[in-house]
């Protein structure tokens, strides 16, 4: 008997904690007793308590702040369609912020030499720094060789201080520049020796910016102050001070009041030295009803300019309504603006560097601009945009070849307003990362009074992109960029440089050009990438006596760290 209840006890001490609890009380000797120990038992647990309220997820506070649409005018590509190392699809060329560094280097035809150094921080609560250094340089181009030769340089520096809400940076930019002349009539006796067709463009510029980052703050701004300093071989120079300011002022939870402002100093150095003010500043109030948002503004603005005698001082309406069809999916928006467009011969020798000497630059007045349009999500992943522009334009510039020297550019202007219409279109499709297909286009009708022609305005642009990453290990992507045909000027056969009568209109090329680009990741710090640009081999002459560039391929690899 005692054997089995020995046995009995060890089977309790697991089996039956009310038992244990009893036997950890009782003190001394073991009383005999008779155990009955039932297998059948079941062990029930009282019903638990069920909640079959919804979990509830608060969602985003609507934001008040309306999409800020610009329609700046339509400008030429800044590529002037020579071979650059952008790849506007592949993302590996724009590495996600603050997440490491790298170096790369190449080489290609024409005597291409190519590198790249982007060093950054990690990722910091307190601050952000680093620099960008790029350098493309070709010792032989399209024309003779050496004589359409070029190279760009350039090294940027930027920093940030986080202090609580508040964001103090800076960033400094050097730039240095060379191209050729190589627009010459080829039927001479004697071609030109490179050194006499060099044109050199140098550029530094600061800026210095602070913004608040706390989103949920009722005033927010980002402000700046900078300066920007250019020149060229034929000692000319241009320096400009400017401040810009981009504030908002939040009333209620719908509504808010806005105030952007510019203000720029120019001060050019060239045959003659001037000076150009330039300031304008845009106050609206904003709010939201339901589904419509609406602004109401005005655009004031001043420009020391007086080419073509055009206005010096502007008032401009700054009217918007967007309606919001499908949360999330389809907005409507039209509106009526305007406003002043400073121009710079910093920003227009990236456009065009074979500009003339003693050009004449002005700020291009956009009178009253009707605009309408509508940004669509029908689908996950695919974004659809359409917008139609209606605008009226005093000094709107164009490029056109000097009579004096038709290898150069002159800034010639309508002494009229010219009427504006453009149609804009962009479909995209971006599917996580993997796959990106987009085409974006826009049609330019203008109405020149007192001009030939719209000199080296094309009607039609168009661009068609798209990339894929092959399980995140080769990454391909094309381009193919379309312009339609401009017009320039040329000299009448058997005529003379000097006068505009010796000169008649002439259509560039239709430009048709198309960029593959393939990217290799070898390690996780080692990648191999190449690039062919123009594959089609067209001259591709956007520019009347420019053509760049046939087949060109760059090769290269890649370190990341």
């Amino acid at each position: 008997m005692t054997h089995k209840l020995l046995a009995a006890a060890a089977l309790l001490t697991v089996a039956v904690p009310a038992f244990e609890a009893r036997a950890q009380k009782t003190r001394g000797t073991i009383e005999d007793a008779e155990i009955e120990i039932v297998k059948e038992r079941v062990n029930e647990l009282p019903t638990a308590t069920r909640n079959f309220e919804k979990v509830k997820i608060e969602a985003p506070a609507k934001t008040t702040t309306a999409p800020a649409y610009t329609y700046p005018d339509f400008r030429l590509p800044a590529d002037k369609l020579n071979p650059t190392v952008r790849v506007l699809t592949i993302r590996q060329e724009q590495l996600p912020e603050l997440t490491g560094n790298y170096l790369k280097a190449g080489i290609g035809n024409y005597g291409t030499a190519y590198g790249r150094a982007y060093l950054h921080n990690t990722r910091s609560e307190n601050a952000s720094y680093g620099l960008d250094f790029k350098h493309l340089s070709s010792s032989r181009g399209p024309v003779d060789r050496e004589n359409s030769r070029q190279s760009q340089t350039s090294l940027g520096l930027n920093g940030e201080t986080y202090s609580g809400p508040l964001v103090l940076g800076a960033k400094v930019n050097l730039g240095r520049e060379r191209y050729n002349f190589y627009g010459y009539n080829r039927n001479v006796i004697e071609l030109p020796k490179s050194d006499s067709l060099k044109q050199v463009f140098k550029r530094a510029g600061v800026l210095v910016y602070a913004r608040n980052r706390a989103r949920d703050a009722a005033f927010q701004y980002d402000v700046g102050l900078g300066y920007n300093y250019w020149s060229d071989a034929f000692k000319a120079s241009e320096s400009n001070l400017y401040a810009t300011v981009r504030s908002t002022y939040k009333l209620t939870e719908t509504s808010q009041v806005r105030v952007d402002g510019d203000l720029s100093f120019i001060s050019h150095k060239d045959a003659v030295t001037d000076t150009r003010p330039f300031f304008q500043v845009t106050p609206a109030f904003e709010t939201t009803l339901n589904r419509l948002n609406l602004r109401v503004g005005a655009t004031l603005g001043y420009t020391g300019d007086t080419i073509t005698d055009a206005r010096q001082f502007n008032v401009l309406p700054a009217l918007r309504a967007a309606y919001t069809v499908t949360e999330d999916k389809f907005v409507v928006y039209a509106g009526l603006g305007g406003g002043l467009q400073r121009v710079t011969l910093y920003d227009l020798s990236t456009e065009n560097p074979w500009l003339a000497p003693n050009v004449r630059v002005a700020d291009t007045r956009r009178g009253p601009t009707l605009y309408f349009g509508f940004d669509a999500t029908p689908a996950r992943a695919l974004e659809v945009k359409a917008r139609v522009t209606l605008s009226n334009d005093r000094n709107l510039y164009f490029y056109n070849n000097s009579a004096l020297d038709t290898t150069k550019f002159d800034l010639v202007y309508d002494k009229k307003s010219t009427q504006l219409f453009n149609l804009h279109g962009e479909v995209v499709y971006n599917a996580a990362e993997q796959l990106r297909l987009g085409l974006k286009a826009d049609y330019n009708g203008y109405n020149v009074k007192t001009l030939a022609q719209p000199f080296h305005r094309p009607k039609f642009q168009s661009t068609l992109f798209g990339s894929y990453n092959f399980y995140d290990k080769l990454r391909v992507g094309l381009e193919l960029y379309t312009l339609s045909a401009s017009y320039g000027s040329g000299r009448r056969a058997g005529s003379f440089p000097g006068g505009s009568l010796n000169r008649e209109p002439r259509l560039t090329d239709t430009v048709i050009d198309l960029n593959l680009r393939g990217d290799y990741q070898l390690t996780e710090q080692f990648s191999v990438f190449l690039m062919g640009n123009n594959l089609l081999g067209r001259s591709n002459m956007q520019y009347l006596n420019y053509p760049v560039k046939g087949i060109n391929v760059l090769g290269g690899v890649s370190y990341q760290f």
